[in-house]
């Protein structure tokens, strides 16, 4: 009976030790690949505002269509110019004197493919995909106007759910990661770039997984 009873005793140790070293390791492993994945995902948002950018400065607009989106970066050209000082005069009818007056011209040097300039290595193209291999997802993407101060605005929306970047993880220390609010984590359930509620390009995330803002 002594034997029995120390083998059941070495089960319940071993248990609890396994028990204790998960609730110390599975939060480590949970974040090394939840900080992995997540890198991963910005690459593609600060990719999808570079283009969107390049679409505002040549169309004055965002693209909320993925697809035509891409097909900009690869059609697409940056008008280059040139801004110079000069000065003409001008016949002032009530003094009867000619006047100098400043001026800005503006000079058109040439043009530029948007595909050369920002995404040489062709990247673009997939950059609405997830990033993960056993899930076959796109980003979520939006744009449109918003009225700010009595002037209409073009704003842009890309997102990931982290329901969707860590769908095979614990899913406690996932909703744990849903409700984050911290200056250096990803705060609320989702991943983005930009906003359809304010006027801002900018992503959610910090700075350790690259530039949050252009």
């Amino acid at each position: 009976m002594k034997i029995v009873i120390q083998l059941v005793l070495w089960v319940v140790i071993g248990f609890l030790g396994y028990l204790v070293y998960e609730s110390v390791m599975g939060p480590v492993r949970f974040n090394e690949i939840k900080e992995a994945r997540y890198a991963k995902a910005v690459e593609n948002l600060r990719d999808i505002r570079t283009a969107q950018i390049a679409h505002r400065a040549v169309t004055g607009r965002f693209e909320k269509d993925p697809e035509k989106l891409i097909a900009f970066i690869d059609t697409a050209k940056f008008t280059l110019t040139q801004r110079r000082d000069s000065s003409f005069i001008r016949y002032n009818k009530i003094l009867r004197i000619d006047e100098p007056k400043d001026t800005v011209v503006v000079d058109t040097l040439g043009y530029a493919s948007v595909r050369d300039s920002l995404f040489k290595t062709g990247r673009h193209k997939t950059m609405m995909k997830i990033p993960l291999k056993d899930v076959d997802a796109n980003f979520e993407m939006n744009a449109g106007y918003i009225n700010k101060n009595d002037l209409r605005i073009a704003v842009f929306e890309a997102k990931v759910a982290k329901e969707v970047l860590l769908h095979d993880l614990d899913k406690d220390l996932l909703a744990q990661e849903k409700e984050v609010v911290s200056v250096d984590g990803v705060n609320g359930p989702f991943l983005s770039v930009g906003s359809m509620t304010e006027v801002m390009t900018s992503g959610n995330w910090p700075r350790t997984y690259g530039a949050n803002d252009q």
